[in-house]
């Protein structure tokens, strides 16, 4: 995780100083839109569980994400959503400056049966842990399950500078392959669709606005002939979400934060409004 957040802040960095100095100077009024998909990693957190006869906290717990294996399920119009996935659409409000708006659709899964330290009270009946909490437990699935997998979908907006490095005129002039630098900053709600099992109670699984996200992000993106890119982006962020649903009692409800990296490779187009 350390050099991917080194590559971040260099390739922030190199759009934001304009590296090798390539003049943009169309692409104001452009529309882009893309999708794409991401892999995503998580650091540990601090997972507090409270509710009417329970208030403990699982401290360091970890997580990962769950990436569907490589297969039809990424191309498939039906199934396509099943994977972790990203989509966005932007806007070139100047030559290198955009604004956008995109879903970020991870998938954050805890660590079923890791050992982690718990404090606080349970008296619930169907808990398997009774009385005053303080040491390490094993955290079984009679225990609790706890998963974004629905996912952990981030609704966000984001600013980005752009500039472009390497330009090849290989189909004569206004058709060039185009190597671009990008990085900026965004934020955005959480709207994750929580699968949690509690003391074996109703699994739950709803969507509901838990918290905020502010991030980082930084990118390459190669234009063919201006109408069409591929990308390459890397994320950095932190996720807090104070108010996490996890039984259909509303008593009952979670709150973690904790930080995240992520990996994305994406496909899009572009077109401009105005010559």
């Amino acid at each position: 995780m350390k050099q991917s957040l080194v590559l971040l802040c260099l390739l922030t960095a190199m759009a934001h100083r304009g590296y090798a100095g390539t003049p943009d100077n169309d692409r104001k009024g452009q529309l882009f839109i893309y999708w794409g998909w991401n892999r995503s990693g998580y650091t540990t957190s601090n997972l507090r569980m409270s509710g009417n006869d329970y208030d403990f906290v699982i401290h360091k717990m970890m997580a990962s994400d769950r990436q569907s294996p490589l297969g039809l399920v990424y191309l498939n119009p039906g199934t396509m959503t099943i994977p972790q996935y990203n989509y966005r659409i932007g806007y070139f409000i100047k030559d290198s400056w955009s604004l956008s708006i995109g879903m970020d659709h991870m998938k954050y899964v805890m660590r079923q049966d890791q050992e982690a330290r718990l404090s606080g009270h349970i008296s619930h009946p169907d808990a398997i842990y009774q009385g005053q909490l303080n040491g390490t437990y094993r955290l079984s699935p009679d225990f609790l399950t706890f998963e974004h997998t629905d996912g952990l979908n981030n609704l966000n907006v984001e600013a980005r500078h752009h500039r472009t490095v390497l330009r090849w005129d290989l189909f004569g002039a206004g058709r060039s392959i185009d190597l671009e630098v990008m990085g900026g900053a965004g934020a955005g709600m959480m709207i994750p669709r929580t699968n949690t099992q509690l003391f074996m109670q109703k699994r739950y699984d709803h969507f509901h606005v838990s918290g905020f996200d502010v991030h980082g992000i930084a990118g390459i993106r190669i234009s063919i002939l201006k109408h069409f890119f591929i990308a390459s982006e890397f994320k950095a962020g932190y996720i807090n979400m104070p108010s996490i649903r996890t039984t259909y009692n509303t008593a009952d409800k979670a709150s973690q934060a904790f930080g995240y990296m992520q990996y994305n490779i994406l496909f899009g187009a572009q077109v401009a409004f105005r010559k």
